[in-house]
Protein backbone atom coordinates (compact mmCIF):
# COMPACT_ATOMS: atom_id res chain seq x y z
CA UNK A 1 0.00 0.00 0.00
CA UNK A 2 1.40 3.79 -0.94
CA UNK A 3 1.81 5.73 1.63
CA UNK A 4 0.69 8.86 -0.03
CA UNK A 5 -3.02 6.93 0.74
CA UNK A 6 -1.97 6.27 4.32
CA UNK A 7 -0.69 10.27 4.47
CA UNK A 8 -4.05 11.20 3.40
CA UNK A 9 -5.72 8.93 6.55
CA UNK A 10 -3.22 10.01 9.22
CA UNK A 11 -2.09 13.15 8.15
CA UNK A 12 -4.44 15.45 6.55
CA UNK A 13 -3.22 19.06 5.67
CA UNK A 14 -5.99 21.09 6.45
CA UNK A 15 -6.66 24.54 4.73
CA UNK A 16 -4.46 26.67 6.32
CA UNK A 17 -1.63 24.49 6.17
CA UNK A 18 -1.60 22.39 9.45
CA UNK A 19 -1.90 18.77 10.02
CA UNK A 20 -5.66 18.00 11.31
CA UNK A 21 -5.36 15.42 14.21
CA UNK A 22 -9.28 16.01 15.26
CA UNK A 23 -12.22 16.89 13.40
CA UNK A 24 -12.98 20.26 13.04
CA UNK A 25 -15.19 20.73 15.61
CA UNK A 26 -13.13 20.68 18.49
CA UNK A 27 -13.56 21.12 21.82
CA UNK A 28 -14.14 24.53 23.42
CA UNK A 29 -12.75 24.80 26.44
CA UNK A 30 -12.89 27.47 29.29
CA UNK A 31 -10.14 28.84 30.61
CA UNK A 32 -10.17 26.70 34.16
CA UNK A 33 -10.31 23.49 32.04
CA UNK A 34 -6.79 24.87 29.92
CA UNK A 35 -4.99 25.47 33.24
CA UNK A 36 -4.97 21.79 32.94
CA UNK A 37 -2.42 21.64 30.28
CA UNK A 38 0.44 24.66 30.39
CA UNK A 39 1.81 26.18 27.03
CA UNK A 40 0.15 27.47 23.85
CA UNK A 41 -0.10 26.08 20.51
CA UNK A 42 -3.05 26.86 17.77
CA UNK A 43 -3.46 23.78 15.87
CA UNK A 44 -5.77 20.63 15.94
CA UNK A 45 -4.07 17.55 14.40
CA UNK A 46 -5.34 14.28 14.87
CA UNK A 47 -8.27 13.31 11.75
CA UNK A 48 -11.56 11.53 12.49
CA UNK A 49 -9.61 8.43 10.76
CA UNK A 50 -8.05 7.91 14.64
CA UNK A 51 -11.51 7.55 16.03
CA UNK A 52 -12.57 4.20 15.58
CA UNK A 53 -15.44 2.19 16.36
CA UNK A 54 -14.64 0.05 19.42
CA UNK A 55 -16.23 -3.58 18.42
CA UNK A 56 -14.56 -6.64 19.27
CA UNK A 57 -12.51 -4.76 21.42
CA UNK A 58 -11.21 -6.12 25.38
CA UNK A 59 -14.30 -4.77 27.68
CA UNK A 60 -13.31 -2.54 30.50
CA UNK A 61 -13.15 -4.43 34.43
CA UNK A 62 -15.17 -3.11 36.63
CA UNK A 63 -12.96 -3.90 39.73
CA UNK A 64 -10.52 -1.44 38.23
CA UNK A 65 -10.11 2.29 37.25
CA UNK A 66 -6.43 1.67 36.09
CA UNK A 67 -6.88 3.71 32.69
CA UNK A 68 -8.60 6.93 34.95
CA UNK A 69 -5.44 6.80 36.74
CA UNK A 70 -3.53 6.68 33.41
CA UNK A 71 -5.74 9.46 31.61
CA UNK A 72 -5.32 11.31 35.24
CA UNK A 73 -4.02 15.10 34.46
CA UNK A 74 -1.35 15.09 36.44
CA UNK A 75 0.33 11.89 35.12
CA UNK A 76 -0.22 13.26 31.45
CA UNK A 77 1.30 16.60 32.85
CA UNK A 78 3.96 14.76 34.04
CA UNK A 79 3.75 12.37 30.22
CA UNK A 80 3.90 15.63 28.61
CA UNK A 81 6.76 17.09 30.51
CA UNK A 82 9.22 13.92 30.24
CA UNK A 83 8.67 13.78 26.48
CA UNK A 84 9.19 17.30 25.93
CA UNK A 85 12.77 16.95 27.84
CA UNK A 86 13.14 13.97 25.64
CA UNK A 87 13.30 15.83 23.07
CA UNK A 88 13.50 13.33 19.85
CA UNK A 89 12.41 13.43 16.07
CA UNK A 90 8.81 13.68 15.10
CA UNK A 91 6.38 10.79 13.97
CA UNK A 92 4.38 10.75 10.82
CA UNK A 93 2.29 13.45 11.17
CA UNK A 94 5.44 16.14 11.73
CA UNK A 95 4.58 17.15 15.02
CA UNK A 96 7.12 18.34 17.40
CA UNK A 97 7.76 17.96 21.22
CA UNK A 98 7.36 21.82 21.68
CA UNK A 99 4.29 21.80 20.32
CA UNK A 100 2.67 19.42 22.16
CA UNK A 101 0.87 21.53 25.71
CA UNK A 102 -0.64 23.70 23.42
CA UNK A 103 -2.27 20.71 21.71
CA UNK A 104 -2.80 18.98 24.91
CA UNK A 105 -4.96 23.02 26.20
CA UNK A 106 -6.76 22.35 22.87
CA UNK A 107 -7.58 18.59 22.47
CA UNK A 108 -6.49 16.75 25.89
CA UNK A 109 -10.57 16.24 26.61
CA UNK A 110 -11.19 14.49 23.15
CA UNK A 111 -8.30 12.42 23.19
CA UNK A 112 -9.25 11.32 26.59
CA UNK A 113 -12.68 10.58 25.61
CA UNK A 114 -11.57 8.43 22.72
CA UNK A 115 -9.52 6.31 24.91
CA UNK A 116 -12.30 5.55 27.51
CA UNK A 117 -14.48 5.02 24.54
CA UNK A 118 -11.77 2.50 23.21
CA UNK A 119 -12.38 4.23 20.12
CA UNK A 120 -8.61 6.21 20.18
CA UNK A 121 -6.45 4.55 17.35
CA UNK A 122 -2.60 4.88 17.29
CA UNK A 123 -0.96 6.21 14.27
CA UNK A 124 1.65 3.65 12.81
CA UNK A 125 5.50 4.53 13.57
CA UNK A 126 7.96 6.01 11.04
CA UNK A 127 10.81 3.83 10.81
CA UNK A 128 14.29 4.80 11.03
CA UNK A 129 17.40 3.07 11.38
CA UNK A 130 20.75 3.74 12.89
CA UNK A 131 24.16 2.41 12.49
CA UNK A 132 25.07 -0.75 15.15
CA UNK A 133 27.82 -0.42 17.24
CA UNK A 134 29.75 -3.01 14.58
CA UNK A 135 29.28 -0.21 12.16
CA UNK A 136 28.34 -2.88 9.73
CA UNK A 137 24.53 -3.67 10.41
CA UNK A 138 21.60 -1.03 11.34
CA UNK A 139 19.30 -0.82 14.52
CA UNK A 140 15.73 -0.22 13.59
CA UNK A 141 13.78 2.44 15.12
CA UNK A 142 10.18 2.95 15.57
CA UNK A 143 9.42 6.89 16.18
CA UNK A 144 5.74 7.24 17.27
CA UNK A 145 3.73 10.58 17.17
CA UNK A 146 4.34 12.82 19.74
CA UNK A 147 0.92 12.54 20.79
CA UNK A 148 1.41 8.89 21.19
CA UNK A 149 4.42 9.48 23.02
CA UNK A 150 3.14 10.80 25.64
CA UNK A 151 -0.14 8.32 25.97
CA UNK A 152 2.80 5.70 26.11
CA UNK A 153 4.40 7.49 28.86
CA UNK A 154 1.79 7.85 30.66
CA UNK A 155 0.61 4.19 30.54
CA UNK A 156 4.44 3.35 31.42
CA UNK A 157 4.46 5.72 34.53
CA UNK A 158 1.68 3.98 35.83
CA UNK A 159 2.39 0.04 35.13
CA UNK A 160 6.02 0.80 36.06
CA UNK A 161 5.87 0.96 40.06
CA UNK A 162 3.04 -2.21 39.62
CA UNK A 163 6.07 -4.37 37.29
CA UNK A 164 8.51 -2.62 39.64
CA UNK A 165 8.01 -5.04 42.33
CA UNK A 166 7.47 -8.39 40.41
CA UNK A 167 11.12 -7.69 38.26
CA UNK A 168 14.13 -9.71 39.57
CA UNK A 169 16.92 -8.43 41.41
CA UNK A 170 19.00 -9.46 38.69
CA UNK A 171 17.66 -7.16 36.37
CA UNK A 172 19.13 -3.85 35.41
CA UNK A 173 18.35 -2.49 32.27
CA UNK A 174 15.75 0.35 31.93
CA UNK A 175 14.43 0.22 35.50
CA UNK A 176 14.60 3.46 38.19
CA UNK A 177 17.85 3.36 40.31
CA UNK A 178 19.93 0.71 38.38
CA UNK A 179 22.54 0.90 35.38
CA UNK A 180 25.09 -0.87 33.66
CA UNK A 181 27.80 -0.28 36.51
CA UNK A 182 25.62 -2.17 38.59
CA UNK A 183 25.02 -4.93 35.94
CA UNK A 184 29.03 -5.14 36.05
CA UNK A 185 29.11 -4.96 40.00
CA UNK A 186 27.21 -7.63 39.76
CA UNK A 187 28.67 -10.00 37.34
CA UNK A 188 32.02 -9.27 39.39
CA UNK A 189 30.57 -10.83 42.62
CA UNK A 190 29.20 -13.76 40.59
CA UNK A 191 32.62 -14.27 39.14
CA UNK A 192 34.76 -13.61 42.43
CA UNK A 193 32.63 -16.49 44.09
CA UNK A 194 33.64 -19.05 41.61
CA UNK A 195 31.39 -18.74 38.51
CA UNK A 196 34.00 -18.50 36.27
CA UNK A 197 32.41 -19.83 33.46
CA UNK A 198 29.77 -18.04 31.69
CA UNK A 199 26.64 -18.73 28.98
CA UNK A 200 26.72 -15.34 26.92
CA UNK A 201 23.14 -15.42 25.48
CA UNK A 202 22.26 -13.64 22.48
CA UNK A 203 18.96 -13.40 21.48
CA UNK A 204 18.24 -12.94 17.68
CA UNK A 205 16.74 -9.12 17.06
CA UNK A 206 14.13 -9.44 20.02
CA UNK A 207 12.74 -6.30 19.76
CA UNK A 208 11.40 -7.45 16.20
CA UNK A 209 10.48 -10.68 17.18
CA UNK A 210 8.16 -10.22 20.28
CA UNK A 211 5.31 -12.56 20.29
CA UNK A 212 2.90 -9.89 20.68
CA UNK A 213 0.27 -13.14 22.11
CA UNK A 214 2.45 -14.16 24.45
CA UNK A 215 3.24 -10.39 25.91
CA UNK A 216 -0.54 -9.86 26.23
CA UNK A 217 -0.78 -12.72 27.87
CA UNK A 218 1.70 -11.83 30.95
CA UNK A 219 0.16 -8.44 30.70
CA UNK A 220 -3.54 -9.85 31.66
CA UNK A 221 -1.76 -11.52 34.26
CA UNK A 222 -1.44 -8.13 36.63
CA UNK A 223 -3.24 -6.41 34.27
CA UNK A 224 -7.26 -6.39 35.43
CA UNK A 225 -8.30 -3.13 33.40
CA UNK A 226 -9.00 -4.89 30.10
CA UNK A 227 -9.05 -1.45 28.49
CA UNK A 228 -5.55 -0.86 29.21
CA UNK A 229 -4.86 -4.33 27.71
CA UNK A 230 -7.08 -3.00 24.63
CA UNK A 231 -4.96 -0.33 24.44
CA UNK A 232 -1.38 -1.54 24.67
CA UNK A 233 -2.26 -4.47 21.97
CA UNK A 234 -3.29 -0.84 19.71
CA UNK A 235 -0.20 0.78 20.02
CA UNK A 236 1.29 -2.93 19.34
CA UNK A 237 -0.31 -3.43 16.26
CA UNK A 238 -0.32 0.02 15.03
CA UNK A 239 1.74 -0.68 11.85
CA UNK A 240 4.88 1.31 10.56
CA UNK A 241 5.48 3.41 7.33
CA UNK A 242 9.03 2.31 5.74
CA UNK A 243 9.58 4.25 2.98
CA UNK A 244 6.35 5.70 2.56
CA UNK A 245 5.05 2.24 2.57
CA UNK A 246 2.91 1.23 5.46
CA UNK A 247 3.26 -2.11 6.66
CA UNK A 248 1.45 -4.38 9.62
CA UNK A 249 3.10 -4.85 12.97
CA UNK A 250 1.97 -8.97 13.89
CA UNK A 251 5.03 -9.20 16.08
CA UNK A 252 7.41 -6.99 17.57
CA UNK A 253 7.81 -4.62 20.28
CA UNK A 254 9.09 -1.17 18.11
CA UNK A 255 12.05 0.35 19.64
CA UNK A 256 11.64 4.16 19.99
CA UNK A 257 8.76 4.66 22.16
CA UNK A 258 8.36 5.12 25.87
CA UNK A 259 6.80 2.05 26.47
CA UNK A 260 8.94 -0.07 24.94
CA UNK A 261 11.66 -0.94 27.39
CA UNK A 262 8.58 -1.48 29.89
CA UNK A 263 7.23 -3.93 27.77
CA UNK A 264 10.63 -5.41 27.13
CA UNK A 265 11.48 -6.08 30.36
CA UNK A 266 7.76 -7.47 31.32
CA UNK A 267 8.48 -10.75 29.12
CA UNK A 268 12.17 -11.42 29.92
CA UNK A 269 10.85 -11.05 33.65
CA UNK A 270 9.51 -14.28 32.45
CA UNK A 271 13.02 -15.66 32.05
CA UNK A 272 13.97 -14.77 35.06
CA UNK A 273 11.64 -15.84 36.69
CA UNK A 274 12.26 -19.49 35.31
CA UNK A 275 16.35 -18.89 35.65
CA UNK A 276 15.63 -18.08 39.50
CA UNK A 277 13.57 -20.59 39.57
CA UNK A 278 15.96 -23.40 38.68
CA UNK A 279 18.71 -21.31 40.88
CA UNK A 280 20.77 -19.79 38.19
CA UNK A 281 23.23 -16.74 39.18
CA UNK A 282 22.34 -14.27 35.89
CA UNK A 283 22.67 -10.75 35.52
CA UNK A 284 20.65 -9.11 32.42
CA UNK A 285 20.68 -5.68 31.04
CA UNK A 286 17.31 -5.31 28.98
CA UNK A 287 17.80 -8.65 26.21
CA UNK A 288 21.43 -8.76 27.23
CA UNK A 289 21.75 -12.06 29.39
CA UNK A 290 24.87 -13.47 31.43
CA UNK A 291 24.11 -16.99 33.31
CA UNK A 292 27.26 -17.60 35.71
CA UNK A 293 28.47 -21.15 36.08
CA UNK A 294 31.32 -22.79 38.13
CA UNK A 295 32.33 -25.24 35.07
CA UNK A 296 31.92 -24.78 31.29
CA UNK A 297 30.33 -28.02 31.24
CA UNK A 298 27.75 -26.75 33.86
CA UNK A 299 27.44 -23.92 31.65
CA UNK A 300 26.82 -25.92 28.66
CA UNK A 301 24.02 -27.73 30.41
CA UNK A 302 22.08 -24.60 31.18
CA UNK A 303 22.58 -23.87 27.86
CA UNK A 304 20.81 -26.35 26.61
CA UNK A 305 17.90 -26.88 29.20
CA UNK A 306 17.08 -23.18 28.91
CA UNK A 307 17.14 -22.82 25.21
CA UNK A 308 13.64 -24.91 24.51
CA UNK A 309 12.07 -22.69 27.31
CA UNK A 310 12.91 -19.53 25.61
CA UNK A 311 11.80 -20.80 21.86
CA UNK A 312 9.00 -22.86 22.70
CA UNK A 313 7.50 -21.00 26.05
CA UNK A 314 8.50 -17.40 25.24
CA UNK A 315 8.42 -17.91 21.45
CA UNK A 316 11.86 -15.71 21.24
CA UNK A 317 14.78 -17.04 19.28
CA UNK A 318 18.28 -17.49 19.76
CA UNK A 319 20.91 -16.40 18.01
CA UNK A 320 23.23 -19.60 18.01
CA UNK A 321 26.17 -18.26 16.31
CA UNK A 322 26.45 -15.41 19.13
CA UNK A 323 25.02 -17.70 21.62
CA UNK A 324 28.27 -19.47 23.83
CA UNK A 325 29.91 -20.93 26.29
CA UNK A 326 33.28 -18.66 27.71
CA UNK A 327 35.89 -18.56 30.49
CA UNK A 328 34.61 -15.12 32.04
CA UNK A 329 37.87 -13.45 30.97
CA UNK A 330 36.89 -13.61 27.15
CA UNK A 331 33.66 -12.30 27.13
CA UNK A 332 31.93 -8.76 26.10
CA UNK A 333 29.25 -7.52 28.22
CA UNK A 334 28.14 -4.37 27.98
CA UNK A 335 30.91 -3.20 26.05
CA UNK A 336 32.85 -4.05 29.45
CA UNK A 337 35.67 -7.50 29.88
CA UNK A 338 36.83 -9.02 33.00
CA UNK A 339 40.44 -10.24 33.92
CA UNK A 340 42.31 -11.59 36.71
CA UNK A 341 44.79 -9.78 38.97
CA UNK A 342 46.58 -10.74 42.27
CA UNK A 343 44.03 -13.76 42.44
CA UNK A 344 40.97 -11.33 41.87
CA UNK A 345 39.13 -10.18 39.27
CA UNK A 346 38.51 -6.85 37.94
CA UNK A 347 36.87 -4.88 35.11
CA UNK A 348 38.62 -3.87 31.82
CA UNK A 349 37.22 -2.38 28.72
CA UNK A 350 37.11 -4.94 26.37
CA UNK A 351 39.01 -4.55 23.38
CA UNK A 352 36.10 -3.86 20.70
CA UNK A 353 34.91 -0.85 22.98
CA UNK A 354 38.68 0.60 22.50
CA UNK A 355 38.85 0.30 19.33
CA UNK A 356 35.47 2.00 18.78
CA UNK A 357 36.48 4.87 20.96
CA UNK A 358 39.88 5.30 18.97
CA UNK A 359 37.82 5.06 15.46
CA UNK A 360 35.60 7.87 17.00
CA UNK A 361 38.51 9.55 17.99
CA UNK A 362 39.81 9.80 14.48
CA UNK A 363 36.73 10.91 13.55
CA UNK A 364 36.03 13.82 15.77
CA UNK A 365 40.28 14.48 15.10
CA UNK A 366 39.93 14.39 11.54
CA UNK A 367 42.39 17.02 9.38
CA UNK A 368 39.64 17.33 6.50
CA UNK A 369 35.84 16.98 8.48
CA UNK A 370 35.95 21.06 7.61
CA UNK A 371 34.97 21.56 11.23
CA UNK A 372 36.45 24.75 12.87
CA UNK A 373 38.61 24.50 15.92
CA UNK A 374 35.69 25.74 18.40
CA UNK A 375 33.30 22.79 17.25
CA UNK A 376 35.59 20.48 17.37
CA UNK A 377 36.83 21.04 20.96
CA UNK A 378 32.98 20.78 21.99
CA UNK A 379 32.49 17.40 20.17
CA UNK A 380 35.51 16.20 21.61
CA UNK A 381 34.57 17.48 25.60
CA UNK A 382 31.31 16.04 24.72
CA UNK A 383 32.57 12.46 23.69
CA UNK A 384 35.14 12.39 26.76
CA UNK A 385 32.82 13.13 29.39
CA UNK A 386 30.49 10.40 28.00
CA UNK A 387 32.82 8.17 27.54
CA UNK A 388 34.17 8.58 30.86
CA UNK A 389 31.30 8.04 33.13
CA UNK A 390 30.22 4.95 31.10
CA UNK A 391 33.55 2.97 31.66
CA UNK A 392 34.85 5.22 34.72
CA UNK A 393 34.34 1.70 36.99
CA UNK A 394 37.12 0.12 34.55
CA UNK A 395 40.78 0.15 35.83
CA UNK A 396 41.79 2.27 32.44
CA UNK A 397 44.38 4.93 33.88
CA UNK A 398 47.34 3.19 31.86
CA UNK A 399 45.04 3.35 28.82
CA UNK A 400 43.98 7.07 29.14
CA UNK A 401 47.41 8.03 29.34
CA UNK A 402 48.47 6.44 26.14
CA UNK A 403 44.89 7.74 24.41
CA UNK A 404 45.91 11.14 25.73
CA UNK A 405 49.18 10.83 23.86
CA UNK A 406 47.77 9.87 20.97
CA UNK A 407 45.21 12.03 20.48
CA UNK A 408 47.20 15.33 21.47
CA UNK A 409 49.67 14.13 18.38
CA UNK A 410 46.55 14.50 16.28
CA UNK A 411 45.14 17.81 17.13
CA UNK A 412 49.10 18.96 17.13
CA UNK A 413 48.60 17.58 13.33
CA UNK A 414 45.55 19.44 12.93
CA UNK A 415 46.98 22.59 13.78
CA UNK A 416 49.98 21.87 11.67
CA UNK A 417 47.99 21.59 8.57
CA UNK A 418 45.88 24.70 8.76
CA UNK A 419 49.18 26.81 9.23
CA UNK A 420 49.60 25.71 5.55
CA UNK A 421 52.33 28.28 4.50
CA UNK A 422 55.69 28.67 5.43
CA UNK A 423 55.03 32.82 6.94
CA UNK A 424 51.78 31.42 8.84
CA UNK A 425 53.88 28.67 10.78
CA UNK A 426 56.95 31.00 11.17
CA UNK A 427 54.12 33.61 12.32
CA UNK A 428 52.51 30.76 15.06
CA UNK A 429 55.55 29.41 16.13
CA UNK A 430 56.99 32.37 17.44
CA UNK A 431 53.59 33.40 18.93
CA UNK A 432 53.29 30.06 21.02
CA UNK A 433 57.06 30.66 22.45
CA UNK A 434 59.71 29.43 19.52
CA UNK A 435 62.59 31.63 18.64
CA UNK A 436 62.20 33.15 15.59
CA UNK A 437 65.70 31.21 14.16
CA UNK A 438 64.28 28.02 15.03
CA UNK A 439 60.28 28.90 13.72
CA UNK A 440 61.56 29.59 10.37
CA UNK A 441 63.96 26.66 9.98
CA UNK A 442 60.80 24.56 11.33
CA UNK A 443 58.40 25.92 9.28
CA UNK A 444 60.34 24.99 5.90
CA UNK A 445 60.25 21.56 6.55
CA UNK A 446 59.02 18.43 4.80
CA UNK A 447 58.44 15.93 6.83
CA UNK A 448 54.78 14.67 6.70
CA UNK A 449 52.04 15.86 9.15
CA UNK A 450 52.51 12.92 11.23
CA UNK A 451 56.31 12.52 11.80
CA UNK A 452 55.98 16.45 12.56
CA UNK A 453 53.40 16.04 15.14
CA UNK A 454 55.48 14.84 17.73
CA UNK A 455 58.63 16.83 16.94
CA UNK A 456 60.22 18.67 19.68
CA UNK A 457 59.34 22.17 17.99
CA UNK A 458 55.41 21.03 18.55
CA UNK A 459 55.51 19.66 21.59
CA UNK A 460 56.89 22.90 22.90
CA UNK A 461 54.68 25.22 20.96
CA UNK A 462 51.19 23.40 21.68
CA UNK A 463 51.60 21.50 24.94
CA UNK A 464 49.63 20.07 26.90
CA UNK A 465 48.79 23.12 29.13
CA UNK A 466 48.66 25.03 26.21
CA UNK A 467 45.98 23.16 24.57
CA UNK A 468 43.88 22.69 28.12
CA UNK A 469 43.91 26.70 27.60
CA UNK A 470 42.70 26.36 24.28
CA UNK A 471 39.77 24.52 25.49
CA UNK A 472 40.64 20.85 25.46
CA UNK A 473 39.51 18.16 27.49
CA UNK A 474 41.90 14.95 28.14
CA UNK A 475 40.58 11.90 29.29
CA UNK A 476 42.68 10.86 32.22
CA UNK A 477 42.34 14.13 33.38
CA UNK A 478 38.60 14.31 33.60
CA UNK A 479 38.45 10.54 34.77
CA UNK A 480 40.70 11.93 37.63
CA UNK A 481 38.32 14.79 38.82
CA UNK A 482 35.30 12.11 38.63
CA UNK A 483 37.02 9.10 40.25
CA UNK A 484 38.57 11.43 43.03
Amino acid sequence: MNVTKHEVKYSQPSGNGQVSLFSTDSLQKDSAERERYAGGYNSHRITENNITNARGSVGHCPSSRLLEEILDDNNINNAIKRVKSNKGAHGIDGMETDELQQYFVENGDKIKQSILEGKYKPNPVRRVEIPKDDGKSKRPLGIPTVVDRVIQQAIAQVLSPIYEQQFSDNSFGFRPNRNQHGAIERCLEHINNGYIYVVDMDLEKFFDTVNQSKLIEVLSRTINDGRVISLIHKYLGAGVIIQHTFKETEEGVPQGGPLSPLLSNIILNELDKKLTERGHRFVRYADDLMIFCRSRRAAERVLNNIVPFIENKLFLRVNQEKTSVDYVARVKFLGFGFYQKDGKFRVRIHPKSIAKMKTKIKLLTSRSNGWSNETRIIKLQQYIRGWINYFKIADIASLLQKTDEWMRRRIRMIYWKQWKKVKTRTKMLKKLGISEEKSIGFANTRKGYWRIARSPALHKSLGNETLKKMGYLFFLDYFKKQTA
